[in-house]
């Protein structure tokens, strides 16, 4: 692919159009109706439209903004994905890859947020801690 565009040249790019087109032939051989499928088409289309359009700003907060939807667009690609194996709709061989290149743009998007946001250090993908201690919370149900 002969490169015109600056956002062409980022790696992020690249790869969220692999993953757009990845998208495309994966529901083209999904036939039952599942309005997961078309949030999955729109999801996958907006990464590496809002990486394009975020690297043509000039101010770092614009840049960011974008940045930041377009992060937001991969994670909403990984719960897609989630949901059409939840419904048997996709098998985890189907998904795995793309969802480990997933993982991979969210942690590039956050690399280039720590360059032109200053909330970038909130921004991680680490496995957080959301044990609930349930024994206490019934105890206050009761009470």
């Amino acid at each position: 692919m002969k490169i015109h565009f600056d956002h062409e040249k980022l790696d992020v790019y690249q790869e969220a159009i692999a993953v757009c087109g990845w998208v495309g032939e994966f529901l083209a051989a999904i036939s039952a109706k599942a309005a997961a499928k078309d949030q999955l088409d729109r999801a996958s289309t907006s990464i590496p439209l809002n990486i394009a359009e975020g690297n043509g700003k000039f101010s770092a907060r614009d840049r960011a903004r974008f940045f930041e939807m377009a992060r937001g667009s991969a994670l909403e690609c990984a719960a897609c994905l989630d949901v059409l194996l939840a419904r048997k709709l996709a098998t985890e061989q189907q998904v795995a890859e793309q969802k480990e290149r997933l993982a991979r743009i969210v942690q590039m998007l956050i690399g280039l947020l720590g360059k032109f946001s200053e909330r970038a250090g909130v921004l991680r993908e680490e496995e957080p801690d959301y044990s609930i201690d349930h024994d206490h919370e019934h105890e206050q149900e009761h009470e």
